[in-house]
């Protein structure tokens, strides 16, 4: 193992400490604060949000939209996460200027950030995968990108569950179903859902939205790049 693996190493161990600590007491309260204001969502709101992310874990059950390259193979772990920040760089960039875009211009506009932002994430994740050296044409491969989504955007009770799943992919994968229509996209969708922070709420605000849409989308695409190459770094370090 060479210096940069040891490090890489390190990150994980760190990242593997917070994946697995319990909920504190001000998590469970914000929880709540969050709750109450997700229930004061209009209905158009929450539709579009939930036929968004329904839609989306369709398309990736099923492989019918989103594409990738092939797998590296023989390639250092350095050389992988040069490839994965050039990735985090274009897709943050492009996520930056859909909130900004898209954030204050109104209601109906606003809301068509969401869609845009959920296929950014659902592309960079293909891409990451396929960097990391695993093969996205196999379904098994696209339910783990799920897996890794839900633990990017997952309340904290639930993040400790899928983050268990995860560290013992090769086990829990095995007792997963074959047909795609019995993944259960609603907790899914309830915990993606739930997770939407006031800041996307306030993108939806004529006057500061455009500059909290920039940053809301900024903060998220951040947080799915640290939870995506920790949980591949997972996998490659065990084999």
């Amino acid at each position: 193992m060479n210096s940069y693996e040891e490090n890489s190493l390190k990150e994980m161990f760190l990242w593997q400490e917070k994946m697995k600590k319990e909920p504190s007491f001000s998590s469970d309260f914000a929880k709540g604060i969050q709750n109450k204001m997700n229930n004061l969502l209009p209905d158009k709101i929450q539709d579009i949000i939930n036929i968004s992310i329904e839609n989306m874990t369709k398309l990736v059950l099923t492989g019918s939209e989103y594409t990738a390259k092939p797998p590296l193979t023989n390639t250092s772990l350095e050389d992988r996460e040069i490839l994965a920040k050039n990735s985090i760089d274009f897709y943050r960039k492009a996520a930056t200027v859909s909130g900004a875009g898209t954030g204050g211009a109104g209601l109906l506009i606003g809301l068509a950030d969401f869609p845009i932002l959920l296929s950014l994430k659902m592309k960079f994740l293909y891409e990451i995968a396929s960097i990391y050296g695993f093969d996205v044409r196999d379904y098994k491969e696209r339910l783990y990108i799920l897996y890794v989504f839900q633990l990017a955007f997952s309340s904290d009770k639930r993040r400790i569950k899928i983050y268990t799943q995860i560290s013992n992919w090769d086990n829990h994968v095995k007792n997963l179903p074959e047909d795609v229509n019995s993944f259960d996209w609603k907790t899914f969708q309830q915990e993606y859902r739930d997770y939407i922070d006031l800041a996307k709420m306030l993108q939806l605000v004529p006057g500061i939205g455009l500059v909290v849409g920039a940053y809301a989308n900024y903060k998220l695409m951040n947080k799915l790049y640290d939870t995506a190459i920790n949980a591949y770094r997972l996998r490659i370090f065990k084999k």
